[in-house]
């Protein structure tokens, strides 16, 4: 049987760029988040409805084992997605792996002076925001991706949903007990080198990849993904 694979958003299924090139090996499930594109709002913004949105897409498919892949800030919903159906969780597989997000104190997250500024033109200038995609994920994103990323998730929406919680993720990936992939954006701008390092010490059975692109994006991080997938196939 195919690995079946939930890809996460932040926002938008448009983020997994990476997608084709897991269709060729896999079953892919993907979705955005309510309030985007054509989905229906939900009656309040925030992880909670995109965890319940690809919960229901699960069901609507009928898989009961999968793998459950998230990046940036989609790990906090992809962790809390995989803890709310432990029985069918078959791995985790976490671009930018980290243990919560942060922005203060002696190991943060994130960058905050990067991050925040960034996030800070959200409500300014919503266009200079999303063609700053591109720069803050250093070209994982190019221009015709911003074009298309406006026209499906919208201002009022993106700052309906806001920052994300800083939801410890430790507890939750221990009571999982399931294999993990961990990844590292090297050279991210905007999540520090101390939140992989904590990652990767607090689990380190977690089979792990270093790549120069976002891992959504990322042809080694899909690469990886099949490798992770394919030891997982005989005990799932």
């Amino acid at each position: 049987m195919r690995p079946r694979l939930v890809l996460v958003p932040n926002l938008t299924e448009l983020e997994w760029v990476i997608r084709p090139r897991l269709e060729a090996w896999a079953d892919v499930a993907a979705y955005d988040a309510p309030g985007v594109g054509d989905e229906p709002p939900p009656e309040i913004f925030g992880t909670d409805a995109i965890v319940e949105r690809g919960l229901a897409e699960v069901d609507r498919l009928g898989w009961d084992r999968y793998v459950v892949v998230g990046d940036e800030f989609s790990t906090l919903m992809a962790v809390r997605l995989a803890a709310a159906a432990p029985g069918a969780v078959a791995g985790l597989a976490l671009g930018h792996a980290c243990l919560e997000f942060s922005r203060e104190g002696e190991r943060p997250t994130i960058n905050e002076s990067v991050m925040g500024a960034f996030e800070g033109l959200i409500a300014l200038d919503y266009r200079t925001y999303v063609r700053h995609l591109t720069q803050l994920t250093q070209g994982a994103y190019d221009d015709e991706f911003a074009d298309r990323y406006m026209q499906r998730v919208s201002q009022e929406v993106s700052l309906a949903y806001g920052s994300r919680e800083e939801v410890p993720l430790e507890p939750l990936l221990r009571e999982l007990d399931v294999p993990m992939l961990f990844a590292q954006h090297k050279g991210c701008l905007g999540w520090t080198d101390e939140s992989w390092e904590d990652a990767v010490t607090a689990f380190p059975e977690a089979t792990t990849v270093t790549t120069s692109e976002k891992p959504s994006v990322s042809p080694l991080f899909a690469d990886a993904l099949r490798e992770f997938c394919r030891e997982l196939q005989p005990a799932s």
